[in-house]
């Protein structure tokens, strides 16, 4: 007489929530995330891959991997270090992105092409991977060569799939948690002494000369038709 019943939807009864997301993200990129936010005072933004607020607690210098090598003695120890294959990002004060262009001018490295990167205020980068536990890291196997000494321990493991991917960042200095970082930052204001005092000027005057170094060997190894071309 009445008919079979309806079933019930969210659309026809205001009885039933609509489905929400979840408040916080879950699983192995969860931990990642409350590392970074919780342990380390970092600022991230959502979604997937995760990926870190620069300008705020420090700017980041994207580099080739041999020019970084070549200028991590004048970085402390204790600065942050991170590898993605055959780049390296190089964790320097904040506002040094900002401050590159006069520096380069001022080391007379203005007016040449180099393959250096400066990420400042208003920009993001990939959230390298956390370092495993017990000192184990998670480095592409094409990336292996350019791999430093081993990070350190007790953060939580990388999650697998995009972190672990070929590409993706991994820490080769990794951040202390409970350590301000900007203490370790290499700056314009650091004394330029002896030690490991992180002088920003030594790092990118090594950074730059190296640069170009590699941009010499390439433009020799191509043929001269290439390298006219480009002229």
């Amino acid at each position: 007489m009445f008919g079979a019943p309806q079933p019930v939807t969210a659309s026809s009864s205001p009885l039933v929530p609509l489905p929400r997301r979840p408040l916080a993200p879950a699983g192995a990129s969860g931990q990642v995330r409350r590392w970074y936010e919780n342990e380390l005072g970092w600022p991230t933004v959502p979604g997937d891959p995760l990926r870190l607020v620069v300008g705020v607690r420090y700017d980041v210098l994207d580099v080739p991997a041999e020019a970084g090598h070549a200028a991590l003695r004048h970085a402390s120890p204790g600065s942050p270090v991170a590898l993605r294959c055959d780049r390296m990002l190089l964790w320097v004060a904040a506002g040094s992105a900002e401050e590159l262009p006069g520096l380069l001018e001022w080391l007379d490295w203005g007016d040449l092409p180099l393959d250096l990167v400066a990420i400042g205020a208003g920009g993001l980068v990939e959230a390298p991977s956390p370092p495993e536990p017990h000192g184990e890291r998670t480095v592409p196997s094409s990336c292996a060569s350019h791999a430093a000494a081993p990070c350190g321990a007790g953060v939580p493991p990388a999650p697998r799939g995009r972190f672990g991917s070929q590409g993706a960042a991994v820490w080769l200095r990794p951040p202390e948690p409970g350590c301000e970082v900007e203490a370790s930052l290499p700056t314009l204001s650091a004394p330029g002494g002896a030690g490991d005092a992180p002088d920003l000027v030594r790092l990118v005057s090594t950074v730059a000369t190296r640069c170009h170094r590699i941009r010499l060997r390439r433009a020799g190894a191509e043929p001269p038709a290439v390298r006219t071309q480009g002229r």
